[in-house]
């Protein structure tokens, strides 16, 4: 598996956020639609349906901000012995008839992100909804490419784009 800007891609799937584990609740984009497992007994639209999916409480940070956060928080881990869970966020699937929230957890190192790739992670959001991007792409470059690991930061910004058409 690999986080490309909010997008965890492994060789069969790409979630928003990590992948759930468990009961635990994600979204999950297919090329048929966006699903939510662990929301009840989980739901499904087709990509037809979804007007939108918007993405709230991603903590973002300029890189100086970012890293002080990350350096912090592993003095507190060295100090405590407590680590936390990665942060959450909550993702908003609309339709013409629903607004759904769906809580998901981040895999970014240090649970935060810089302002370019959350941006383009939104861009893409938006282009898949429009039927400007197309999920086959990510899931393809998964197959090729999740199992070598996360990308540096320029590379990632770069296949967001890409992907995009930004």
């Amino acid at each position: 598996m690999a986080m490309v800007g909010l997008f965890w891609i492994g060789e069969d799937s790409v979630y928003v956020g990590a992948e759930p584990a468990g009961a635990a609740s994600g979204v999950r984009l297919t090329e048929d639609g966006v699903e939510a497992p662990g929301i009840g007994e989980g739901r499904f639209w087709t990509w037809d349906e979804v007007v939108r999916i918007e993405t709230h409480d991603v903590p973002v940070r300029s890189g100086a901000r970012r890293l002080a956060s990350m350096a912090f928080d592993a003095v507190l881990v060295a100090v405590t012995g407590d680590a936390e869970f990665p942060p959450a966020i909550s993702v908003e699937v609309v339709t013409a008839e629903e607004s759904v929230q769906v809580d998901a957890h981040l895999a970014v190192a240090g649970g935060i992100y810089l302002p370019s790739e959350y941006e383009l992670s939104r861009t893409l959001l938006q282009a898949l909804t429009d039927g400007d991007a197309e999920i086959g792409e990510l899931l393809a470059w998964g197959r090729d490419h999740a199992a070598e690991g996360t990308l540096p930061r320029e590379e990632r910004e770069a296949l967001l784009r890409k992907w995009a058409g930004a």
